[in-house]
């Protein structure tokens, strides 16, 4: 295969992969498919241009391939023109001025398939075909400059607009490459042609569109033109790798045949076969070493600011997940991608819940203001949009946006959002070194939820600790409050126990007149009474005793209180106790259709108790079981004995406790409310104090009870802590004596 057309395959190949890149980019994008349209009629003009001068296809062909040469040279830059009226920004062009194309493209592409223009071949000289010159050349020439010079104002007119810099720079790097190669074009297959009357240089024509991908990948790479960095510079690597071994393939290939073994044209036939594959095999052995050295100086040159998002993402999400304060939070975030994307600066604008929105950012500029905010919260709730780069913003709606993000020196904007709702925004200035690609928005967009969950987080933590320190303050202020109020309750409390202990000292002399007064009335000491007088004297006699015990009970409450409430144990018979007691209370029975069922047991051990808070325990439980039974009913008292405990029972048929009320029942004051309504006069205190004797004699209270069916109230006493006494004679003495 001919030199010419094996560096023909090359460049096309090369452009072919460098067209399919932009366009894979963005399919819908008109300005990738302009860009590969443009590509595609080049490479048809590299190939056609490269069989026309190849001996080896026949002077017919050649003909047919050097007029197609010339009109796809034309449609190049006509594809080019119109690449610039969308590139960097949409412009419509002018009628006039399409018009004035469309007739010069009509007029060259049809000239120039006749041999007014592209001549026809007329002989082989030195390896290369020789062309005659059309006499309609000059005008091909100047109708070709037409879309040249249109395609250079449209690039000229975006370098000097008010543009972002970067589109500017990306608008004179395309006029480079378009100017240029088809300046290049026509100075190697049309000027030298036709000054020096040989065809020599022609076999060169390709050059012009290896200097359009060199200088287009160069824009690719450090301009972010299409955005296509990696590959291009992977593109760009293999293009220098063929290119260095075509040269290499050519120099050889010279030297051999023309110097050193200084062979004619004629003479190389019997060497080029042996030769191609001694040049084929060290080229295939020399293109991994090329290839390596390219992609190390191309990874030196472009890939400076290169990260891992893997490592960016593991780096970052490891510190979020232990950060909890906020602005500790924000700032590392900020500093954090600020570094690693190569921003100018980074902020975060973070809304909360009824306070001032948080603004942390890398430098000491000024929060935005809310009017600013609020415009883009309306353009991010409008479009959705994922990421918002300020240069991207070309329509007409988002020009107030893009003025706004302009005057604060925002270029990059990553709304934070959960469920629809925005809750901040992470603002990125201008890249230091060119411009946001496709894999830093990948990178945001990785870490965004991340991001999302740690702010959430830190901000239920901030309003956590903000809530404690509340909720401590308000605890303090009410602990002054409640100490205070305590200390008013316990002298309130003080003065009531001296008033109960007082009064109830006062009250028990008068008490105790009026029952020796009423005792004597009965006996007859004043004169004799009738039954029915004897009858009102003995309510008048138990009403005056029920008020000594309630004096007794206050008395004892009141020493509960000051420490003063003491047990002074002595020997007792209990069975005689609980005798006499229910004895004193049979006429109040009566009065109430009740009786007691009561059968004192045989020689029941004396134990050593209080007798008189024993009587008054006693006493309570069965006065109670009097005046909450039904009447007509009995009242069964048991005093049993066993092996550990003497136990002490009174059972009604009365009005019972309610479930809910019993755990309270044995608290100071309290009484169930079914007990209020059948006994208004009630203290509250007379079960609380049957508990505390009980206890203080190391015994257990014994209560069980059913609403509506009655109740069990007693207690257990143990045998070994109260000193069972072992001659009982002497007690029985002491209880005759009374």
């Amino acid at each position: 295969m001919d030199l010419g057309l094996v560096v023909a395959l090359v460049a096309t190949v090369v452009n072919l992969t460098l067209g399919v890149f932009v366009l894979a980019q963005d399919i819908k994008s008109k300005t990738g498919k302009m860009f590969a349209l443009t590509i595609l009629v080049g490479c048809a003009w590299i190939i056609s241009a490269a069989i026309s001068e190849s001996p080896s296809f026949g002077f017919d062909i050649n003909n047919a391939s050097n007029s197609i040469a010339f009109a796809t040279g034309y449609l190049v830059m006509v594809c080019a023109m119109s690449f610039t009226y969308i590139f960097p920004v949409i412009k419509k062009p002018k009628a006039s001025t399409l018009a004035v194309v469309v007739s010069a493209s009509i007029i060259s592409v049809g000239l120039s398939l006749t041999s007014l223009v592209a001549g026809t071949a007329d002989k082989v000289a030195n390896g290369v075909i020789e062309f005659t010159v059309g006499s309609l050349v000059w005008l091909y020439v100047i109708l070709f400059m037409i879309p040249v010079v249109i395609l250079a104002h449209n690039l000229f007119t975006r370098m000097r607009s008010g543009l972002p810099t970067r589109q500017r720079q990306q608008a004179k790097m395309v006029l480079v490459a378009f100017v240029g190669t088809s300046l290049i074009g026509i100075v190697l297959n049309l000027i030298i042609p036709t000054v020096t009357g040989s065809w020599w240089s022609t076999q060169f024509g390709p050059v012009a569109i290896i200097f359009m991908s060199v200088v287009l990948v160069y824009a690719m790479v450090r301009h972010r033109l299409f955005d296509i960095k990696r590959a291009a510079i992977r593109t760009f690597s293999y293009v220098l790798s063929l290119v260095t071994l075509s040269i290499i393939y050519y120099l050889i290939a010279y030297l051999v045949s023309n110097i050193i073994l200084r062979m004619s044209p004629d003479d190389t036939s019997s060497v080029i076969s042996p030769l191609n594959v001694a040049l084929a095999l060290l080229l295939a052995f020399l293109f991994q070493p090329v290839k390596r050295l390219f992609d190390r100086v191309t990874n030196l040159l472009f890939y400076r600011d290169v990260y891992n998002i893997e490592e960016f993402f593991a780096r970052l999400t490891k510190r979020l997940s232990i950060i909890t304060d906020l602005k500790v939070l924000l700032q590392y975030s900020s500093s954090e991608i600020k570094s690693t994307l190569k921003a100018s600066f980074g902020a975060f604008y973070i809304y909360q819940i009824e306070k001032p929105s948080v603004y942390i950012a890398t430098d000491k500029r000024k929060k935005l203001p809310k009017e600013d905010v609020a415009m883009l919260d309306a353009h991010v709730l409008n479009n959705r949009k994922e990421i918002i780069i300020t240069d991207q913003l070309l329509d007409q709606d988002d020009k107030d946006l893009k003025k706004m993000l302009d005057s604060h020196r925002i270029a990059l904007v990553l709304p934070i959002t959960k469920d629809s709702i925005i809750s901040g925004y992470l603002f990125l200035g201008e890249h230091l070194s060119s411009q946001y690609t496709t894999t830093d928005t990948r990178a945001l967009l990785t870490i965004a939820d991340e991001l999302t969950i740690a702010i959430q987080n830190a901000l239920s933590v901030q309003e956590v600790r903000e809530l404690n320190e509340s909720l401590q303050q308000r605890v303090d202020n009410a602990t002054k409050e409640l100490r205070a109020s305590n200390a008013q309750l316990q002298k309130l409390d003080k003065a009531k126990d001296d008033f109960i202990s007082m009064a109830s000292h006062q009250l028990r002399t008068p008490l105790t007149s009026v029952k020796g007064y009423i005792s004597m009335v009965r006996e007859g000491d004043v004169g004799k009474i009738t039954k029915e007088q004897d009858q009102l004297l003995g309510e008048a006699f138990t009403s005056s005793e029920r008020m000594v015990h309630l004096i007794n009970d206050f008395l004892n409450v009141s020493r509960l209180q000051t420490g003063k409430f003491l047990i002074e144990k002595r020997p007792v018979n209990l069975a005689k106790i609980i005798e006499q007691e229910l004895d004193s209370l049979q006429t109040n029975a009566k009065s109430r259709h009740l009786s007691f069922v009561y059968t004192p047991p045989k020689d029941f051990p004396v134990l050593n108790l209080d007798e008189d808070k024993m009587r008054q325990v006693i006493m309570n439980f069965s006065d109670n079981a009097i005046y909450y039974s039904k009447e007509g009913t009995k009242i069964r008292v048991k005093l049993t004995l066993d092996k550990k405990d003497a136990t002490f029972t009174v059972t009604d048929a009365g009005i019972g406790v309610p479930r809910a009320e019993q755990s309270q029942l044995f608290n100071k004051f309290y009484r169930a409310s079914n007990a209020r309504k059948q006994r208004p006069d009630g203290t509250g205190v007379g079960l609380y104090l049957a508990k505390k004797v009980i206890n203080e004699h190391g015994g257990t209270v014994v209560f069980s009870s059913t609403e509506d069916k009655g109740s069990t109230f007693g207690f257990k006493l143990p045998l070994d802590k109260l000193g069972v006494a072992s001659d009982t004679n002497d007690l029985k003495d002491q209880d005759n004596k009374r």
